[in-house]
């Protein structure tokens, strides 16, 4: 099967985005899709900040996605856009870095209102990067995703469903 690699903007293991992320990973491993992930912050910053393109971390990271068929875009939305987080990384990219990669962005924010930052922030930035298929973008509002204890998250049988819908396009596409 098609290797995917997730590229998730959560600013740390405790956002609410993981637990779109969590249910993500839960379905692609029910079709056996083989994935990797890079969470972001967990890259070294001065990298991600100075730019550093020939750092380790961020030439490992960016060999990750050169090898993936798919890419899943997690960020949560601030002030309108898609997380500065994300940016730093996607401008650490090749400038063809998404070419012939099959994309699927997964956004959570605050409310309804923010709903176009993929259409017309995030979108524009993966065609930059050369992707030329981007699956409808699944966006969900931060209080139908429950944090539990232990970092557990649970999900409105709704928002489960979008992304049940997301992930299936996502995969019918590099499954082919």
């Amino acid at each position: 099967m098609a290797k995917v690699i997730i590229i998730t903007g959560a600013p740390n293991d405790y956002s609410r985005l993981n637990g779109i992320l969590d249910y993500s990973i839960k379905l692609l491993k029910k079709t056996g899709i083989s994935y990797d992930v890079i969470k972001v912050h967990e890259l070294p910053a001065e990298d991600l900040i100075q730019a550093k393109f020939d750092s380790e971390a961020i030439r490992k990271a960016n060999k990750k996605v050169e090898n993936a068929a798919g890419v899943l875009i997690f960020t949560p939305v601030y002030k309108a856009a898609y997380s500065g987080i994300v940016k730093t990384y996607l401008d650490l990219l090749p400038q063809k870095g998404l070419e012939d990669k099959i994309i699927l962005p997964l956004v959570i924010g605050g409310s309804f209102g923010h709903l176009l930052t993929i259409e017309y922030a995030l979108n524009p930035v993966l065609s930059a990067l050369g992707a030329t298929y981007i699956i409808k973008g699944v966006y969900t509002i931060d209080k139908d995703v429950e944090r539990l204890d232990n970092n557990q998250f649970s999900l409105k049988e709704e928002v489960q469903q979008r992304i049940e819908k997301g992930i299936d396009a996502f995969i019918k596409v590099i499954s082919d």
